[in-house]
């Protein structure tokens, strides 16, 4: 009913504590109480790109599935949530917003004669082909955009500013309508799009405010832009109107390097002025997507065995291929080595500019979050389900060559430890870093770092314990001279797969200012049945059925808790402590829809159609005496 009321009723209609922050609007837990489960990156008709591929569903469409309602997908066919999300942020792209619907939707003769300009003409009469035709014109509008060529009508900021505002306006207006404090948050946000010679260096940038304050600015265009620029805009706002904003620096792994440098953009020595502003506008990023995981790789992690996952296809280049990726560029382009280079920068600047917490978003192009394997609805319509041979196809959104359609993710989740559901307590949450990320399964994890945690916190409460003695992730710890101890809790999905282990992954610079990582697997179903050997934990196992896209809990375990102290810990140390868990192996989407739509998968396809699910949670750091916090929850 209260979704019924908040989707029918006009905005003069509309609760106070709908259009605003969230703040006295609900009761609050003492403590963070739960993780809520959203997606921050979520795309619909109003996307240049998105539109371009077919898009049909808008922003209400986007807000009603995300709440657990039925639509019908662009290709048709109903799609719904097993579970609801908690929070959402409609993320489209401010360059050219809503212009290749308005585009599509215009008299042609107004495209020939008043535009005036051939290739847009072209891409208008590919998109009026019908879907084949449109894809193909994304994927020239996309290379152009990567090389700097778009016709002025999809680039001048004037041009498209009266379309942004009413856009704007009008999904703010949605955002109130669906916002419903202690159930449903609904997040005013957009995407940014920097994108130099074809390398990603987006920003999601998300607001803690309600319309009385986002009415007040409109979102800015990025393809020309710094991202000193940016970070103005945002500071700009908050002068303004009182309110907040972060941004997300996201899918990092198509960056070809440049997401997580040592320098400035123009190569001079990294200032720590940049740093601290960059630690302070950017406290997330985004570590897995459906373009690929971006935690590491296995020629930056060769020890790690879990290394690989999400990376192929990914690696080899930008977002459109327009340029190859080099193994040099490796370390600027994943989360674990730009953490490492934080603890590098911050020995020499006094700041980490790299103090991020991790999330995971969609990236979807569909207007539908869902990360879910058995519920996989494509990055964008050209790969919907309606496609049954789309784990095959040519996916790459530029060339069309090097990447496929099973190199997709089915997508990720950000989970916040919050004591409410409010846009305010959410924001809060990402802003402190008390976030983690998953590939799509709602696994609970927890950690608490501190120096006087032990295995009898357990039978207490291990939570108040871990608020009032230490810091959760995302906080921060100052060295006292002894090893810290972790408390380390993870709880299955409900309706997922059971737990294989958790690791604990450490980063650190040594003595002679090397930078250093280490796994530890420090708690995993049947310790006593599975012992570590010259290669690693024993394995925990497959129960997949290859024919039937099927697996049992037969293996795992559904909780694993510990109480862990750093074995390596060297007084002085500057470190980060970060918590991966793994699932017991499970089947992807293209195994499931190989099973569903009667065809085999070949070659590194079929090798690649079982996983081991996983999250990853924010670190904590570890600091030397005298050291400066950068962010809260230090002790």
């Amino acid at each position: 009913m209260a979704l019924t009321l908040a989707g029918c009723s006009g905005e003069g209609a509309l609760d106070p504590a709908q259009t605003g922050n969230g703040e006295d609007t609900i009761k609050l837990a003492e403590f963070p109480d739960r993780p809520y489960w959203g997606d921050t990156h979520l795309h619909t008709d109003n996307s240049i790109d998105a539109f371009g591929f077919g898009v049909r569903l808008g922003p209400e469409e986007a807000l009603r599935f995300a709440r657990g309602e039925a639509v019908t997908a662009t290709t048709g066919g109903k799609a719904q949530l097993d579970r609801p999300l908690d929070f959402l942020v409609i993320a489209d792209h401010s360059d050219g917003l809503g212009a290749t619907r308005r585009l599509y939707d215009a008299p042609r003769w107004y495209v020939k004669w008043v535009i005036g300009d051939e290739t847009v003409l072209r891409w208008y009469d590919m998109m009026h082909e019908g879907p084949e035709g449109s894809q193909r014109a994304m994927a020239e509008l996309i290379t152009a955009a990567a090389n700097q060529t778009l016709p002025p009508a999809l680039s001048d900021p004037e041009r498209a500013r009266e379309g942004t505002e009413d856009i704007w306006n009008t999904q703010l207006g949605l955002l109130d309508r669906y916002n419903e404090p202690g159930v449903f948050t609904a997040f005013a946000g957009f995407e940014w799009t920097l994108m130099p010679d074809g390398n990603n260096l987006h920003r999601v940038v998300m607001f803690r405010d309600g319309s009385d304050r986002t009415r007040q600015t409109l979102p800015i265009q990025g393809i020309d832009m710094s991202v000193e620029q940016l970070w103005d805009y945002m500071a700009g706002y908050e002068k303004k109107t009182g309110g907040k904003v972060l941004a997300i620096p996201h899918n990092s792994n198509v960056s070809n390097g440049l997401m997580f440098e040592t320098t400035m953009a123009d190569g001079s020595p990294m200032t720590a002025e940049y740093a601290a502003r960059r630690a302070a506008a950017e406290p997330v990023v985004e570590v897995t997507q459906i373009k690929g995981d971006s935690e590491t790789h296995p020629f930056l992690s060769p020890n790690d065995e879990m290394a690989g996952f999400g990376v192929k296809g990914w690696e080899l280049g930008n977002l459109p291929l327009t340029a190859t990726s080099t193994p040099d560029m490796y370390a600027g382009s994943y989360a674990r080595s730009a953490l490492l280079r934080g603890l590098s920068l911050e020995a020499r600047l006094g700041v980490n500019p790299y103090a991020f917490g991790m999330i995971g978003s969609t990236d979807s192009h569909t207007g539908l979050a869902t990360g879910d394997e058995d519920n996989f609805f494509g990055k964008h319509t050209g790969n919907e389900p309606a496609y049954k041979d789309r784990a095959m196809q040519p996916q790459n959104l530029g060339t069309r060559q090097g990447r496929f359609g099973w190199h997709y993710l089915a997508g990720g989740y950000a989970a916040a430890w919050a004591r409410g559901n409010t846009r305010a307590e959410i924001f809060d949450a990402f802003k402190r870093r008390e976030v983690y990320a998953t590939t799509g399964p709602r696994m609970t994890v927890r950690i608490f770092g501190g120096f006087d945690f032990s295995d009898k916190d357990w039978s207490g409460d291990w939570v108040r314990a871990g608020y009032t003695r230490g810091v959760p992730m995302g906080g921060e710890l100052i060295d006292k001279g002894s090893a810290p101890t972790f408390l380390i809790s993870a709880l299955k999905d409900p309706d997922g797969a059971n737990l294989d282990r958790v690791q604990v992954i450490k980063g650190w610079i040594d003595a002679s200012g090397a930078m250093q990582e280490q796994v530890y697997d420090v708690v995993w179903s049947d310790m006593d049945k599975r012992p570590r050997t010259a290669r690693g934990l024993t394995p925990v196992g497959d129960t997949v059925d290859r024919k039937k896209a099927t697996y049992t809990n037969s293996i795992g375990a559904p909780e694993l808790r510990t109480t862990w102290t750093d074995p390596d810990y060297a007084k002085g140390q500057r470190a980060f402590y970060y918590v991966r868990v793994l699932e017991i192996p499970t089947p992807r989407w293209t195994l499931f829809d190989a099973v569903r739509f009667g065809f085999e998968l070949t070659g590194d396809a079929l090798k690649d159609a079982v996983a081991q699910e996983r999250a990853y949670t924010s670190p904590i750091w570890l600091k030397p005496q005298g050291s400066k916090s950068q962010g809260k929850g230090t002790t």
